[in-house]
């Protein structure tokens, strides 16, 4: 539901967010109670001592404050269960509560410092006695501490600035004074973003392309969240009721009604040659990780391998490669790719914001040479990926409308620069001349790689890219199209990346709004059963997640409709339509590069992969298939890439022993 007022000020958290936190002070506060209770029974008459009377007040005192402290807590949590996200009725009182909770906090404080005070003056009493009323001192401060800190975490800072909430939904703008408005909180928005993101990024250098990247970043947030009324606990409920409804849905589908967008017989004749082909080149696109990935993937052996030329200089045989800041990940490259030191033309791991590290081989077995672009590891990685507003590629290509994400077009551009203006690829092609030009990357590294190829197509019309898990949002239509002549790109499972896009993000927003505002549950049972679903799993069934007609005639107030979850007017937003949700001006939508293999997971194979092997099936699919975000515990572990390394292992390695078994083809069923 919309945050709590208090003070006159919007706060990032709702009256219905207290039950845990409430549930765990409670704990913490009866135990202290019943020590404090036991230590004065127990030793009340070791009191009889100098100064002994002030601490036999302070402690009776204390007894009387936790057991009013525990009453108002207890009131706090009962009033925080009641109603449901969008039916705040019962919860009315929340606001008084919670001033006479935080008032008590005044008397806590007095109390405490007197307590400091009377101990620090060298009572002379028992001992015990006195250790144990200086824990309860400290015990005093630090929940006191605990409270402030918890303040600042829900202070919302734009809070003051919110327009006043309205039950009969949000205003449009028709008039000169509502649009300055909006324009002010806009503004406002995106200063306290980038704010906050100068401030996790602090270590990060001041140049130019940061100052763009920040701004740029701060700009994609303010115009995602600053729309809606919701609170961090409500997103989280509606992904937990969201993930419960896809489930849901899924299992009550027939498999008649999967739609399979297959290119084509012709192009399914050549997946298991390019299931081949992309089993090779992740190794590659791996390799340019260096050496955290490597020791990830071999914790026990990894470091044995590789450790010795970490501390060792370098030798003429690096400088050759002609590569910067290589450290220990060159050995970690030639463990991972399998080749030899002569084989690597160019190795950087030069990392800045649009500048991602990058590795230039020649592989002999395919008679390539191989560019590998390297993912996200770094601040400045993240601000690239988050640089998401889209800009024109001026390309020799016929294709109208080259409109690409502005971050990653600018670290392909970098590394384009590199690879012509340095002559990395004229060394290389002289080397090898009768090689063929093939560009690969994995997550940012595939968005990179993919319009690297498109940007080098002109000059090496051969060119092939492999873009393992790349984001969604990366190409214009017509890109899109165009590359589907000579770049492939392979999604494992439910990776959220490949189905990442402002677009989608905007219609996940659209339906979590819609679950929240159907929900008939307490927030609170809903975190828990989410949690539970998570972990262990379950039917769907049970987790109900619309209202039924006679549930709503027992609410004490109407309920919040999704239009009300909204700060002001959202022109994106329209909540009788189930289509995804058109995307502000500056983010248009954008596709996914190039044809896509998709490794579908059949069966339940564990919440989290980690109890049984899970079980694939390569098919080629259309981008359709990832124009939503499906939410689930393997949305992230899907997109790491030594889980999509070890399903192209036995993916390939199945089929290949598929294809000598007699009555099988090509579309088996793989295990991985």
């Amino acid at each position: 539901m919309p945050g709590m007022v208090l003070f006159g000020r919007r706060w990032a958290i709702a009256s219905d967010d207290l039950v845990f936190p409430g549930f765990f002070e409670l704990f913490l506060r009866v135990l202290w109670w019943i020590g404090v209770l036991t230590l004065y029974v127990m030793h009340r008459r070791k009191l009889d001592c100098a100064g002994g009377v002030l601490l036999s007040s302070y402690l009776i005192v204390l007894m009387v404050l936790l057991a009013v402290v525990i009453c108002t807590v207890s009131a706090i949590v009962c009033v925080s269960m009641k109603g449901t996200i969008c039916n705040p009725g019962p919860r009315k009182s929340m606001s008084k509560l919670l001033y006479i909770r935080l008032a008590l906090f005044l008397p806590e404080m007095v109390w405490a410092s007197l307590g400091a005070a009377w101990v620090a003056e060298g009572v002379q009493c028992d001992r015990t006695v006195v250790n144990g009323i200086v824990a309860t001192v400290v015990v005093s401060w630090i929940i006191i501490a605990a409270t402030v800190v918890t303040i600042i975490i829900v202070f919302d800072p734009l809070g003051g600035k919110m327009a006043p909430y309205s039950s009969a939904g949000p205003s449009h703008p028709d008039s000169n004074d509502s649009s300055q408005l909006l324009n002010g909180l806009k503004t406002a928005a995106t200063s306290v973003w980038e704010t906050r993101i100068k401030f996790l990024c602090c270590c990060i250098g001041k140049d130019d392309h940061t100052r763009v990247a920040f701004s740029s970043t701060a700009e994609l947030f303010s115009t995602y969240f600053s729309d809606t009324d919701l609170v961090p606990s409500d997103i989280a409920a509606g992904l937990a009721l969201l993930h419960q409804q896809q489930d849901n849905v899924s299992n009550s589908q027939e498999p008649s009604e999967v739609i399979s967008h297959s290119p084509g017989d012709s192009q399914e004749a050549d997946l298991d040659a390019e299931l081949e082909n992309c089993h090779h080149y992740m190794q590659f696109a791996a390799a340019a990780y260096g050496w955290p990935l490597y020791i990830y993937r071999n914790p026990f052996t990894g470091l044995c391998k590789i450790g010795g030329d970490c501390c060792r200089s370098r030798t003429t045989e690096y400088d050759l490669v002609g590569g910067d800041q290589l450290n220990c990940h060159f050995s970690s490259i030639l463990q991972t790719t399998r080749l030899q030191y002569r084989d690597f033309i160019h190795i950087s791991f030069h990392d800045k914001v649009y500048e991602l590290p990058f590795l230039v081989a020649l592989d002999h077995r395919k008679e390539a040479v191989v560019v590998a672009v390297r993912g996200t590891m770094s601040l400045q990685d993240i601000l690239t990926d988050l640089s998401a507003e889209s800009e024109s590629l001026h390309l020799e290509a016929e294709v109208q409308d080259c409109v690409a994400h502005k971050g990653i077009a600018q670290a392909a551009r970098y590394i384009y620069r590199r690879l012509i203006n340095d002559g990395i690829l004229s060394q290389a092609f002289s080397v090898a001349p009768e090689y063929r030009l093939v560009v690969v990357g994995h997550s940012l590294g595939a968005g990179a790689a993919a319009l690297l190829a498109i940007m080098l197509r002109s000059s090496y019309p051969q060119v092939r890219a492999y873009a393992f898990s790349p984001p969604r949002g990366l190409l214009s239509k017509s890109l899109y199209e165009y590359s589907k002549d000579f770049i492939v790109s392979l999604v494992l499972g439910k990776d959220v990346i490949p189905r990442l896009s402002v677009t989608n993000l905007e219609d996940l927003k659209k339906r979590i709004l819609r679950v929240i505002a159907h929900s008939n549950k307490p927030k609170y049972k809903i975190l828990l059963q989410g949690c539970w679903y998570e972990l262990f799993g379950g039917n769907p069934d049970n987790f109900p997640t619309e209202l039924d007609g006679g549930d709503q005639g027992d609410l004490t107030q109407p309920l919040l409709g999704e239009q009300s979850l909204l700060t002001h007017w959202s022109p994106a937003y329209s909540s009788s339509s189930d289509s995804p949700l058109d995307s502000p001006p500056k983010y248009p939508p954008l596709y996914p590069p190039g044809r896509i293999i998709y490794l579908e997971e059949e069966g339940n194979s564990g919440r989290f992969g980690c109890w049984a092997a899970a079980r694939y099936r390569a098919r080629w699919s259309h981008e359709a298939e990832f124009s939503k975000i499906l939410i689930g515990p393997k949305m992230l572990t899907d997109h790491m890439p030594d889980i999509l390394m070890r399903a192209l292992d036995s993916m390939v390695a199945d089929r290949a022993a598929c294809l000598s078994c007699p009555g099988q083809g090509v579309s088996n069923t793989d295990v991985v």
